[in-house]
């Protein structure tokens, strides 16, 4: 059955038969195999509907389709504190919801359940007496960033030399804890604000800055080089949380080199790098096993993401793009575009909208095999939405053929939070 869109001057687009219901079945209907890499992203951050559609996808994936770990765009150091809390029931929930998640996400009713889910689970597999291998996992994939500053490398530094002196030979490592404690400083001097928009407050090309690159890849070569030796003096797990250390570090140091640089590219780079931590860390985690991965569709898009800021535009390859040209049919993404959020000030989207078109269709809610879709439209492209609040990024149209399916959610109300 086909719809016709006189308004728009696109007719006969055949847009019902791109539609489906929203479940694990049908996404996986789109797909060529089960993906290591399942991407779901959205539009928006924040809005419980959105984030109870992604808890029942999640859910129907462990059921049905023997995923086991979920990855959002959280802290990924914070995010090992949850993953404690839903494998053993370390800390409190309370706890976990506070300092786990990082950007304040963490208060979010949605956010909340999907870790009380796991963790319930958890516990019912650990009474039946299942493997650990079967265990639910819980993992941010972000940096320790957020938009108006960079963590200090302290944490993830420290926990990376603190493992290796714990299991090599002293004379084996480039440096004393002391001699870190002592570079690193206050961790105040790298988390400043003002370093954001002013290169020259960051302290990412100080000498000191200079001399924990060295020492960090000097350690980040001594974790490499001893592997053999670390898989029998610890565990598998570890020795994993040892590489996202190593990760973070390096990252993170990398990130605040580029803060210091006046140049013009400076804001580029900085998306960049900040998308380059997070590809690495989901190309870790699939290595485990396939994994449902949540996050801003910019972040997980296959085409250049990007996005106008204080310096002008900036382009970059985003997390997506990057897992997807390493992994190919391993890597899967599912974006979610939205019809109203009235709440935010986005109302009805215009007819002749690739959100508009949908917005004409009878489902509350409906996963849309996007390939399909551009087929049908030919040549014809519908108007791009514009956003009238910068926090919602509407779907670019000219993304459909890159896409594998979007969901799209009629309308997102407001959430009473008390």
């Amino acid at each position: 059955m086909a719809t016709d869109i006189t308004d728009t001057g696109i007719t006969d687009t055949g847009i019902t038969d791109t539609a489906h219901a929203v479940d694990a079945a049908a996404v996986m209907g789109l797909l060529p195999a089960r993906p290591r890499l399942l991407a779901l992203g959205e539009p928006t951050h924040g809005e419980d509907t959105l984030l109870d559609l992604r808890n029942e996808l999640f859910r129907q994936l462990v059921e049905e389709e023997g995923y086991r770990t979920i990855a959002i765009e959280s802290d990924c150091m914070r995010g090992l504190a949850v993953d404690d809390y839903v494998t053993s029931g370390t800390g409190t929930l309370d706890e976990v919801m506070e300092h786990g998640i990082s950007h304040d996400w963490g208060a979010f009713a949605a956010n909340r359940e999907l870790v009380r889910w796991m963790r319930a689970h958890n516990a019912r597999a650990d009474a039946d007496g299942r493997p650990a291998s079967e265990r639910l996992r819980f993992a941010g994939f972000d940096g320790p960033l957020e938009i108006t500053h960079a963590a200090s490398p302290r944490q993830a530094l420290t926990a990376l030399h603190g493992y290796l002196a714990a299991r090599v030979d002293a004379d084996l490592l480039p440096c004393t804890a002391e001699t870190l404690d002592r570079l690193l400083g206050a961790d105040e001097r790298w988390a400043d604000p003002a370093a954001m928009t002013d290169p020259s407050r960051s302290v990412g090309r100080s000498a000191e800055a200079g001399r924990l690159r060295l020492l960090a890849d000097d350690l980040v070569a001594l974790l490499d080089a001893q592997t053999p030796h670390l898989l029998t003096a610890t565990s598998r797990e570890g020795w994993d949380r040892a590489r996202l250390y190593a990760r973070t570090a390096t990252g993170l140091l990398r990130y605040h080199h580029w803060m210091a640089d006046p140049s013009p590219t400076r804001m580029t780079r900085l998306c960049a790098l900040r998308d380059q931590m997070m590809a690495d860390t989901l190309l870790a985690l699939a290595e485990r096993g396939p994994v449902l991965v949540h996050a801003q569709n910019a972040h997980l898009q296959r085409e250049k993401s990007s996005m106008r800021m204080w310096q002008g535009p900036v382009e970059w390859w985003s997390a997506g793009a990057l897992a997807s040209a390493r992994l190919g049919e391993e890597y899967a993404f599912v974006a979610t575009a939205v019809g109203t959020i009235r709440h935010r000030g986005v109302d009805t989207p215009p007819p002749d909208t690739l959100e508009g078109l949908l917005y004409a269709l009878p489902e509350d809610r409906c996963l849309i095999d996007a390939p399909r879709l551009a087929a049908a439209l030919g040549e014809t492209r519908p108007a791009p939405r514009v956003s009238s609040w910068f926090g919602y990024a509407p779907l670019d149209p000219a993304h459909l053929a890159a896409i594998d399916g979007f969901v799209f959610v009629k309308d997102v109300p407001r959430r009473n939070r008390s």
